[in-house]
């Protein structure tokens, strides 16, 4: 959960990788550093606590080169300290390294390979570096010092090393966690995602685990760790370095979220252009029609997206769905269909957990398919098929688009899915026009802004403690609602399948205590309704949202209608108003919320 940037070839090095940094900053941002070389004798490290302006604050204009890495940190081993910041260096001062991931055997090799050193840091990176100029010291080389510490990793890395007696060269490695380079006139750079460097280059180059790069200005060369060279043409990568801008929004996490109507158009256009039904790729239809059961495997955000689809397939393709944490599923497979086809929900396409279960399931010859807003990304590449989210860049922490453009792509391909099987449910259904009413809620709901940010001054503005109602699609609902207030207004925040409030619930509720009901299911709604007086009765403030058709005098939003499957498209935005005013009146930082980065690379 961190953010590598790297460069050789141009002037401006110091420039490079602080832009790159900035862009990489929802990656983390408990530390940041970089290490420059102007490759004629000249290097400067600088590391800074806290956000990428501290270290922006400390470059004088004497740090400057030709070549260099930059690192933004999630601190993950260590606390977020100057010594614990990358890039990590060696004890002779001639290695310099920067690291994503997580070094399962890191003390183990320290206690075999480095028995004199004294360790400067507490980090697992510090121990890599070291273990580099160990080899080196012994009469290795470089290249090849470095391929040796890493075939002795155990987890994730995604790594630059620079030697500063051959500033000449950049050394890359990856396994696990993701790392891309950027091809352009006369230099390289590397970044862990694209978007660092885009305003340079849209050439990149894919790299796979346990491959090991060597680039110089103008050369790249990738081979396996055991020295056997691969070839491979970069990609273009289309997003432009603009959709990244945040525009005339204070946070990057309401430009997202009045993004998402957008989004939905978006991917009608892309997947049913005629609106005649959904235009799916054969192959995966087949394959997802010869299943006997649907496995969605997913964390946080993507996880709730993924129980809002459960239903979406079962109606509209008949096969039975399960949705699966990745980080429990991982550990604790459950017993399988005969026939099972998975299908993985992940907005960055890089969560570590969801790729162990990749892993896992590709050995027992299963076949799968991801759903991610990034093409390029490792759950993409490494599953039998993709689907691309069309969502454009999320940057801030708290995902908000992704949700909803996941929740759009199931429905697409359920409706297409069951069209291929002949499902009456699918026959009828009309996805493209659902999605343009979701559209249209969502800028309703956006519409009412102001009265949705007087609803969270009065509900929350002092509470320490919040819940969110709901049955059905709406219990899914309540339970993202709930992650999103948590997350960036750290207010203690719980989502409850309303009939379960009875059962125990209900005595964590006191007088003032905020409680959200959704209400879009015209199976349960009366008995939702019937939960929300419960609450009101022991002295509770009760927010109700429901949509048009099921509407009562008394409550504080009304929605659009839709089908109700698709409900939590639109309820949803309210849930994400709510929580993006609590943060924004406590004067948090919305998109970055501590303890949190975007992109889960580490199991």
């Amino acid at each position: 959960m961190c953010g590598i940037v790297g460069v050789i070839g141009r002037q401006d090095a110091t420039q490079v990788l602080l832009k790159g940094l900035e862009k990489l900053e929802y990656r983390g941002y408990d530390s940041a550093g970089l290490y420059v070389n102007d490759q004629q004798g000249h290097d400067h490290l600088v590391r800074r606590v806290g956000r990428i302006a501290a270290l922006e604050a400390a470059i004088t204009p004497a740090v400057t080169g030709t070549m260099g890495i930059g690192h933004t940190r999630w601190a993950t081993n260590g606390k977020p300290t100057e010594a614990n910041a990358h890039p990590q260096r060696s004890s002779d001062d001639r290695f310099y390294l920067v690291h994503n991931g997580v070094i399962t055997n890191a003390q183990a090799l320290a206690a075999q390979y480095l028995p004199a050193v004294t360790l400067a840091s507490d980090t697992d990176t510090e121990v890599l570096v070291q273990l580099v100029a160990a080899f080196v010291q012994s009469g290795t080389a470089t290249v090849a010092a470095f391929k040796q510490a890493l075939s002795l990793c155990e987890g994730s890395y995604a790594c630059c090393l620079v030697d500063r007696l051959d500033p000449s060269h950049l050394y890359v490695g990856k396994n696990k966690s993701p790392l891309l380079i950027g091809q352009g006139d006369g230099f390289h750079v590397v970044a862990s995602d694209a978007l660092a460097m885009l305003d340079l280059t849209d050439q990149f180059i894919e790299l796979k685990d346990g491959e090991v790069v060597t680039l110089t200005a103008t050369t790249c060369r990738i081979e396996t760790l055991a020295g056997e060279q691969r070839l491979r043409e970069p990609i273009t990568v289309t997003i432009t370095d603009g959709a990244a801008d945040k525009g005339p929004y204070p946070y990057y996490m309401l430009k997202e979220i009045n993004e998402q109507p957008a989004v939905m158009r978006r991917l009608v256009t892309a997947y049913a252009p005629d609106a005649a039904a959904p235009v799916v790729d054969p192959a995966l239809l087949k394959l997802l029609a010869a299943a006997d059961r649907l496995y969605i495997v997913a964390a946080g955000t993507s996880y709730h997206a993924g129980l809002v689809g459960k239903p979406l397939f079962e109606r509209l393709a008949n096969v039975p769905t399960e949705v699966h944490l990745a980080s429990e599923f991982g550990y604790h497979q459950p017993l399988l269909s005969a026939h099972p086809v998975f299908i993985f929900l992940s907005q960055s396409g890089e969560t570590a957990d969801s790729r162990q279960v990749l892993v896992a399931i590709q050995k027992q010859g299963f076949k799968s398919l991801t759903i991610t807003n990034v093409a390029t990304s490792t759950l993409a590449r490494e599953a039998d098929f993709a689907l691309g989210l069309h969502a454009g860049p999320e940057i801030a922490v708290a995902s908000t688009k992704a949700y909803t453009a996941q929740i759009a792509v199931e429905a697409l391909l359920a409706t297409a899915l069951g069209q291929a099987k002949r499902v009456p449910a699918a026959a009828s259904f009309d996805v493209a026009h659902q999605l343009s009413l979701a559209a249209a809620g969502q800028q309703a709901v956006l519409d009412a802004t102001d009265r949705i940010h007087a609803l969270a001054t009065a509900m929350f503005e002092d509470t320490r403690d919040a819940f969110f109602i709901g049955r059905g699609v709406d219990h899914a609902v309540s339970l993202e609602a709930a992650l999103k207030l948590k997350e960036i207004s750290y207010v203690q925040a719980e989502g409850f399948a309303a009939g379960e409030l009875k059962h125990g619930t209900i005595a964590l509720i006191t007088p003032g205590t905020p409680v959200t009901a959704f209400i879009s299911d015209p199976v349960t709604a009366a008995h939702t309704r019937s939960n929300a007086q419960e609450v009101e009765a022991r002295g509770g403030h009760v927010l109700r949202v429901a949509t048009q058709s099921l509407a009562q005098p008394g409550d504080d939003l009304v929605v659009a209608d839709l089908d109700a499957a698709l409900t939590p498209l639109v309820t949803i935005v309210v849930g994400q108003l709510l929580a993006y005013f609590t943060s924004f009146d406590r004067g948090y930082d919305v998109d970055r919320p501590r303890n949190l980065a975007k992109s889960v690379t580490v199991e």
